[in-house]
């Protein structure tokens, strides 16, 4: 089980430094000139490849998660579990978020702003910070 837990944790933190990285490249994307080709498109290439890079780590990530919660049972009947399958799906949702948005640049049809990236940016932050403080102190 402790092999589990600890490539479980490699991927999930693996995961969020992408879920950290991907809306920056979107801020910067928000404030390329409508004129810079060549800037916009190596974004987008960065962009996309985060992206399925990122994908490819959640993967593990949340298989693992459910191997520990029902193989192992960890978690079974605590309010702690409940609420960090809440920030999972909340993580997951942001990551689908984060693919929806790629492909609006992609197709130019973006019409947020750099501020707002910003502010979107921190939400992965929230999550990871629940989800640890759930697991670690199991407040509930």
């Amino acid at each position: 089980m402790l092999w589990v837990k600890a490539f479980h944790i490699v991927f999930v933190a693996s995961w969020f430094a992408g879920l950290f990285y991907l809306p920056r490249i979107f801020v910067n994307l928000a404030m390329v000139d409508a004129g810079s080709i060549a800037e916009r498109e190596r974004l987008l290439l960065m962009a996309r490849k985060l992206l399925r890079f990122t994908t490819m780590l959640a993967v593990p990530a949340l298989g693992l998660g459910l191997w520990l919660w029902l193989g192992f049972g960890i978690g079974r009947g605590s309010g702690w579990l409940h609420a960090k399958l809440v920030v999972v799906l909340l993580a997951v949702g942001y990551h689908h978020a984060c693919a929806r948005l790629l492909r609006k640049f992609e197709r130019d049809a973006n019409r947020r702003g750099h501020r707002w990236y910003r502010w979107f940016n921190e939400v992965p932050v929230l999550l990871l910070v629940a989800a640890v403080v759930l697991v670690v102190v199991k407040p509930l």
